[in-house]
């Protein structure tokens, strides 16, 4: 067993900046252990302080406010005096709009470091995720530096990059990347200062650029440039300073902008822009432009001159043709709400209809507040942030409201009875009951169960727990939907639009989704916001693209003479379809079947996990909102013996889509074939090997190979089951692995510098804890880990087992847990580490780490598995095929290929 780590070193810190992200970089600086000797902060606008100051200010750390900090040129005596006499030993810049004199920076031992929200050298001083988006990078990131008397010139401490979406604004690229990964990449940065490990590393001047702060005056668009480049303008400026132009003897400002046009005709009214290439065109998804290419994008908000936000398919539709009349309650609702606009609002004397939220000193964190807290006042009630800024005044704001209390909103919400917690920052809101025909309604009897909470083992809710009856109900209204709804009538293309709209909608609450899945199935919430939710996303956008291109063909066959023959095919949807999934992924299992399931047409009854329902719930809400057809989706959380099973034997299922273990894959595999014979496609248990040779880069191998084994607390499908290591390397690899794990922190699923979660719910814990017991008894080497962690919750240590042989146990059988099994193999044996390598039932997934390509070709040849990564691992795409050989099932997820799970083909012979 690894003998104990000995503990982190700790500095005395000055934390200097302000907003959100400075306080939680604090925060977590604090919960290192460090100690904050000071905080500050700017002077409090409008009578707001600072987040930063008002959490040092509860935790008793000194806040000094200072309006400056040097005058002509010089550094203030009384503030450097006030500043030395704290004994910071290191000064954490996290954000700082201040200029902070060099008097400051170089004082402590340590010196200062800043975090910057790009890849220095690129895009030094303001506005530097503005300037990623303009500039279309593909890459952006951030960089944490060592202060110097330049601007943002100082050596580099740290970088991390990240993918920029097609559509990212400066909003979506902060959230899903800049803030969460930069508070762990400065607390990183810190840990390294103070073990003495923080390298200095130059920047380079080539690729250097600055661009400047970006303000109102200098947005204005450009049209002379394609449309890409209009588009990259616009995102970049959104949701601050926003771009503009003039049209219609007005100042419009431009929100929201895509260039995903696909299936969109410019057809509507014309709406003339001075300078541009053509003239926009207001349709219903929104206002349509032009780049000098000729190509299109979509721009689907967009603000008046006097400040007010429509949609951009409105904009030539005159204000709303009747203001509502409200009722006595509604008028004290109305009071209740002019209330929290005034708290928000201090500097305002008196809230009246005509007060506008943002010219009164509104930010967007303001925004947040407002819809948390009149969420809080009004139960039940769906808001949105994007609602603050389409009725921005007080007198709209309360009309809208009104509106969606009512019921008059144009979503048309079914009743929904929410269980609702305050987490993560958050309300989220979560349904809890079945989902059958458009409705969420209880199970027959009134069955629930409890769905517990993993990181504490906690109860979240009772959930609705379909019976038998509630199967058939369901399937009789998914076959009510497919033979004679509006989804069997509207054309593929219109199908796929609101596939697109579900994505949008999934994407305006990948938070939300986000943090029930760390509640729900222990996620770690960073990771849930990539892959869980992200990838979720990104199937359902990619499948959409595939509604209209779904096509048969003609074939030409022997002719009837003298007559003649046309012969065509159609690929045409199943029905009904079953789909069941496990509890590992639980909304992203749900979308690679589904997304495929509903491109091609069908309509489905999805069997989430019984111990994982709550995103597939909320999921099931989101299908409402994006207006599919009541009974398209249908939503059963249940156990596998009753729901599974009936939707195995139901006469009117025509596919099973499963995922799950081999086991029961058989099971259902066996009923498909003797209800109806059933199309089936099985995703199964797997033991992936993985073949890490001495020529590899030891690095990288080492890096993956830790992902292969931890990703997701090893609840991966595709988990490297068993490393076979290369003999000359195996003990520097083994040592290197040891050392990373003992890095690894395990935590609170929602803390965002936390690499591992809780195991997904206590019968899986106890099956690790027994699995780890076997392997030792049988005896392989226990090198870390095997316990569960003693601490509230599932928690499982992150294991390492070696002189694994092959006989054994854990050689041979799945753990779906943290748990490396690694085994050493004679050097340059390169067929007989294969023959062990495919001697498993299991065919899931497989790997290979080498430098000689040769070597790479043959071994990926030879492996027997639907997957094989080569110097990578766990590279999945919604755009690659994914599946099993042998005892790991048949058929694919994602892809093209997955679509044809879910088709039937139908040949059509004609003669003339």
């Amino acid at each position: 067993m690894a003998g104990p780590s000995n503990p982190p070193a700790t500095m005395k810190i000055a934390v200097i900046g302000q907003s959100l992200f400075g306080q939680e970089v604090y925060c977590h600086l604090r919960k290192e252990g460090h100690e904050v000797v000071g905080v500050f902060t700017v002077p409090d606008k409008d009578g707001k302080a600072d987040p930063l100051g008002l959490e040092a200010e509860k935790d008793g750390v000194p806040v000094f406010k200072f309006s400056r900090w040097r005058a002509k040129g010089q550094a203030l005596p009384d503030v450097v005096a006030k500043y030395q006499a704290l004994g910071a030993e290191l000064n954490v810049l996290p954000f700082c709009s201040q200029f902070i004199p060099m008097e400051i920076i170089s004082a402590p031992r340590h010196g200062s470091i800043i975090y910057h929200p790009s890849l220095l050298p690129r895009h030094r001083g303001a506005s530097a995720i503005n300037w990623t988006l303009i500039h279309g990078d593909k890459k952006g990131g951030f960089s944490i530096f060592w202060a110097d008397d330049g601007l943002d010139t100082g050596d580099l401490l740290l970088q991390k990059e990240c993918e920029v979406l097609p559509d990212d604004t400066v909003s979506t690229l902060y959230n899903r990347f800049l803030f969460p990964e930069g508070i762990k990449g400065m607390v990183q940065a810190v840990r390294l200062i103070a073990e003495g490990k923080a390298p200095r590393l130059p920047q380079p001047e080539e690729g250097a650029t600055y661009e400047g702060i970006q303000k109102k005056e200098t947005a204005k668009i450009n049209w002379d440039q394609p449309a890409e480049a209009i588009h990259n303008w616009i995102r970049g400026n959104d949701k601050v300073p926003g771009a503009w132009t003039e049209a219609c003897e007005q100042k419009l400002t431009f929100f929201n902008s895509t260039l995903n046009t696909s299936g969109l005709v410019p057809e509507g009214d014309a709406l003339p822009i001075p300078g541009a290439h053509r003239p926009g065109v207001v349709t219903k998804a929104g206002l349509i432009l032009f780049g000098n290419d000729d190509k299109m994008l979509l721009v689907k908000n967009i603000q008046l001159e006097d400040g007010k936000m429509i949609l951009a398919s409105n904009f030539f539709k005159g204000a709303a043709s009747s203001v509502l009349e409200l009722t006595e309650a509604e008028l004290v609702t109305a009071e209740a709400v002019r209330s929290v606009w005034q708290r928000i609002l201090p500097n305002v004397l008196e809230v009246e209809d005509s007060t506008d939220f943002f010219k009164s000193g509104a930010a967007s964190v303001d925004v947040v507040r407002l819809v948390e807290e009149v969420k809080e006042l009004c139960d039940g009630l769906e808001l949105e942030n994007e609602d603050v800024y389409m009725a921005s005044t007080f007198g709209d704001f309360i009309q809208l409201l009104v509106r969606k209390l009512r019921g008059d909103d144009e979503e048309g919400e079914c009743s929904i009875d929410y269980v609702e917690m305050a987490v993560n920052k958050r309300t989220v809101r979560m349904p809890h009951q079945l989902f059958i025909g458009g409705e969420f309604v209880d199970a027959e009897g009134a069955k629930t169960s409890e769905t517990i909470n993993p990181t504490d083992g906690s109860v979240i809710c009772q959930v609705s727990l379909a019976q038998v009856t509630d199967v058939d109900k369901a399937v009789a209204a998914a076959k009510d939907a497919f033979e004679n709804g509006r989804w069997g009538k509207i054309s593929a293309r219109d199908r796929g639009r609101l596939m697109y709209r579900l994505a949008d909608l999934m994407e305006q609450h990948q938070e939300e989704l986000a943090t029930i899945e760390a509640l729900d199935a222990g996620a770690v919430y960073t990771l849930a916001l990539k892959t869980h939710v992200g990838m979720s996303i990104q199937t359902f956008r990619y499948f959409a693209g595939w509604c209209d291109k779904i096509q048969g063909s003609t074939i030409p066959i022997n002719q009837a003479r003298p007559n003649r023959n046309l012969t065509l095919t159609r690929k045409e949807p199943v029905g009904v379809c079953g789909i069941i999934i496990p509890w590992n992924y639980p909304l992203m299992m749900l979308s690679w079947k589904t997304a495929a399931c509903l491109a091609a047409g069908n309509t489905v009854v999805i069997k989430p996990a019984q111990v994982t329902p709550l995103t597939a719930l909320k999921f099931a809400e989101l299908t409402l909102k994006a207006g599919i057809p009541k009974g398209v989706v249908n939503i059963l959380p249940g156990s596998g013996s009753l729901v599974g099973q009936r939707l195995s034997d139901h006469p009117d299922v025509r596919k099973i889509g499963f995922t799950g273990s081999t086991e029961v894959g058989k099971h259902i595999m066996k009923s498909c074939a003797i209800s109806n014979v059933k199309k089936v496609s099985l995703e199964l248990g797997g033991k992936s090997p993985l073949i890490i040779f001495a020529d590899c880069d030891l690095n990288k191998a080492v890096q993956m190979g830790m992902s292969s084994v931890f990703f997701n607390k090893g609840e991966n499908c595709i988990a490297a089951g068993r490393l076979f290591v290369e003999d000359s390397i195996h003990d520097e690899f083994v040592r290197r692995v040891v050392e990373e794990v003992q890095k690894m922190k395990v935590g609170n699923p929602l803390d965002r510098d936390t690499d591992h979660g809780p195991q997904n719910h206590h019968g899986h814990l106890v099956k690790l804890m027994e699995y780890c017991q076997r392997g030792v008894k049988e005896g392989a080497t226990l090198v870390c880990g095997g316990n569960q962690v003693p601490r509230p919750g599932f928690f499982f240590e992150p294991t390492v087992f070696t002189d694994v042989e092959d006989h054994m146990f854990i050689a041979k059988e799945e753990s779906f847990g943290p748990v490396m099994i690694i085994s050493r193999f004679a050097d340059g044996d390169v067929d007989a580490v294969l023959s062990r390598a495919n001697a498993t039932e299991f065919g899931l997934a497989s790997g290979v780490f080498t430098r000689d390509i040769n070597k790479a070709l043959y071994v990926s040849d030879k492996l027997q598995a639907g997957t094989v990564f080569v110097n990578t691992y766990n590279k999945t795409d919604v755009a690659a095929p994914f599946g099993g050989f042998k005892q790991s099932g048949f058929g694919k997820d994602l892809g093209e290929a997955a679509l044809n799970e879910y088709l039937r083909i139908k040949t059509v012979t004609f003669e003339y």
